[in-house]
């Protein structure tokens, strides 16, 4: 049962990294037609605010049970990745900004040692750095690279918002009254469009755009489909398997394995917009997936060893409790 479940959780995570990874392929063309980056954002997580908004109606019992984690994960894991990641987008060159974001897993593992006292496999340390240079080569650092310190400030923000995103994705869930991440989510996502709609201003938005076609490579599509495909794959769908495989599991291995979203990205441009794969490029894919292939085939670390007396229990790795 604790292989398939492995198993399963490693098929949601790089179900989850592939969602993810396609929002860009679909959110440009949107983009390049003339709609405002946050403009783009806000739609994205407005809408799915709009699809979820039943499941929050069903888990109303959540406001009550988990304040605290739904007020983070809208804040933390939607909104504040996205704001801060356009903020340091802004600033600094685009591959930089990337890549400073997905140090988001790499900090999770030191959140995990250092704050949660928790033990990290080798694997996992080993896999999460192996990825960091592969991201480096597929994001192609080097081209352009200019530093801003406010703009270095940023992203990593975003990625400090994106390592708690797998904190609060396991919260409680090794609790008999674990929260349903259904209604995590779909409050996550509510709290997330108050916050992107002060940021965003959609209100200043050219809505026109939406009614006309985007090009997609050498396809023009219907600006509503794209959307669509935004908001119910790479934004809804990403979300729950991405939370679900956390829970099955760890924040640190499903951590790594989201470095694949970036990959898958880069894959996808060039197969739908044609935008050019160099050498270095596939290099760094490889190694991206050489470093999540080493995170999710180690096995658990042992527990900590016990703290001394009056300082309170021993912290067990969850991966080595559950069944």
């Amino acid at each position: 049962m604790q292989a398939s479940g492995k198993n399963a959780g490693l098929g949601l995570a790089l179900v989850s990294a592939v969602a993810f990874g396609g929002s860009g392929v679909a959110a440009k063309p949107l983009i390049e037609a003339g709609l405002d980056p946050l403009h783009m954002v806000w739609l994205r997580v407005a809408g799915a605010a709009l699809v979820l908004s039943p499941l929050a109606w069903r888990h109303r019992d959540l406001i009550l049970r988990r304040p605290a984690l739904l007020a983070g994960f809208g804040l933390v894991a939607v909104a504040g990745v996205q704001a801060f990641y356009f903020a340091s987008l802004s600033r600094i060159p685009v591959g930089v900004a990337l890549l400073l974001e997905y140090l988001g897993p790499a900090l999770l593992l030191g959140y995990i040692r250092f704050v949660q006292r928790k033990p990290v496999t080798r694997g996992a340390a080993a896999g999460a750095a192996v990825a960091v240079v592969g991201l480096a080569c597929v994001v192609e650092i080097w081209a352009g690279l200019r530093l801003d310190a406010l703009g270095v400030l940023f992203g990593l923000c975003a990625a400090l918002c994106q390592a708690f995103y797998f904190v609060f994705a396991d919260q409680g869930a090794d609790q008999q009254d674990a929260p349903d991440p259904l209604g995590v989510i779909a409050y996550g996502m509510l709290i997330g469009t108050l916050v992107m709609t002060v940021i965003a201003r959609p209100w200043e938005m050219d809505w026109q755009v939406l009614g006309g076609g985007a090009a997609m490579g050498d396809m023009t599509l219907p600006a509503p489909v794209l959307l669509a495909w935004v908001v119910f794959v790479a934004t809804v769908f990403a979300y729950l398997t991405g939370v679900v495989s956390v829970r099955r599991l760890s924040p640190q291995v499903a951590g790594v394995v989201a470095f694949l979203e970036a990959v898958v990205a880069t894959v996808l441009a060039w197969i739908l917009l044609g935008e050019h794969l160099s050498t270095w490029q596939i290099v760094g894919g490889g190694l991206v997936l050489g470093g999540a292939f080493i995170a999710q085939s180690s096995r658990p670390a042992p527990a900590l060893a016990p703290v001394p007396a009056g300082a309170g229990p021993a912290v067990v790795d969850r991966e080595t409790t559950r069944a």
